[in-house]
């Protein structure tokens, strides 16, 4: 298939460009620099220019080709209401490019999409429409194109990881550093779930090309590592101590993070993995936090 893949210079989408081309696929991939066309170039991929704010450059990346797989969103979490509504906004209208065909349009979201109450198990049959966490956009938007007959599926991802990234956790890095500590909250019982970037990718490609209609994938290979084993991993790494504090010094530590800090978000992939026959075999979280590079 010729795919059209946003992200396609990011954490998650420089490892799927290989991953699809080595699957037989043409992969167009879009670049919003010269350094990001140039890193496609030399992996293979078609270079198309634009931005996920150019609604005109999603459209005609989207255009001519066989399926497209959304995996780009704007990390910057001091803009991140607006950033799920400017996901919002990319995915329709990628969605409304695809209509009248049956082309796939594979979303990105998050595990968290998938739960219910507070240290539920996120399975991915369900879908809280309520869901308090500004990310729901995403697949609100993927919902009405559904609705509107668009052949769309979602990945949801857990934290993605290899030696380098670790999803959320990198962001602890910075907060240890700074405070001089690792620090969990509580008994440090709360989990989050977590899956290697290998299998990440492979599951983006099985998922584009199970062409499955509203079909919900959990990119998870663990269910849930509790906060108290990855501060431990980090007070390793860093060779600082491990500390547990309050609920109410969460802010003062944790800052934009701490709402993610006391969440219990353990989730499934059992059905995601019956599905497509996906089976993550990577290195697991705290493997590769003891495997990174801290200096």
């Amino acid at each position: 298939m010729r795919i059209f893949l946003t992200g396609a210079t990011g954490f998650i989408g420089s490892a799927l460009v290989p991953e699809l081309i080595a699957a037989g696929h043409q992969v167009v991939g879009m670049a919003r620099s010269d350094l990001g066309a140039q890193a496609l170039t030399v992996a293979g991929a078609e270079v198309h220019r634009g931005t996920l704010e150019d609604a005109e450059s999603l459209r005609k990346g989207a255009e001519n080709a066989d399926a497209v797989i959304h995996a780009a969103f704007d990390h910057d979490f001091s803009r991140f209401v607006e950033n799920c509504e400017k996901d919002k906004r990319a995915i329709a209208t990628l969605g409304s490019t695809l209509a009248g065909s049956d082309r796939p349009l594979v979303i990105t979201s998050g595990t968290g999409m998938g739960g219910g109450q507070h240290g539920q198990l996120a399975i991915e049959d369900v879908f809280d429409a309520s869901h308090p966490n500004p990310r729901i956009a995403s697949e609100l938007s993927g919902n009405a194109l559904l609705e509107a007959g668009i052949n769309v599926s979602v990945v949801r991802l857990s934290q993605i990881h290899n030696h380098f990234r670790q999803g959320l956790v990198t962001p602890l890095i910075g907060f240890a550093r700074e405070k001089g500590f690792v620090a969990y909250l509580g008994e440090g019982l709360n989990r989050m779930s977590a899956c290697h970037l290998s299998d990440a990718v492979c599951l983006y490609r099985l998922a584009v090309e199970a062409n499955q209609r509203g079909a919900r994938y959990h990119a998870v290979g663990e269910e849930g590592i509790s906060s108290r084993e990855i501060a431990e991993a980090l007070g390793r790494g860093l060779h600082l101590p491990v500390v547990p504090i309050a609920p109410e010094q969460a802010a003062a530590y944790f800052g934009w993070m701490a709402m993610f800090a006391a969440m219990d978000m353990p989730a499934s992939s059992i059905r995601t993995q019956a599905r497509l026959g996906w089976h993550p075999t990577g290195p697991t979280l705290i493997a590769d936090l003891d495997e990174a590079r801290y200096v």
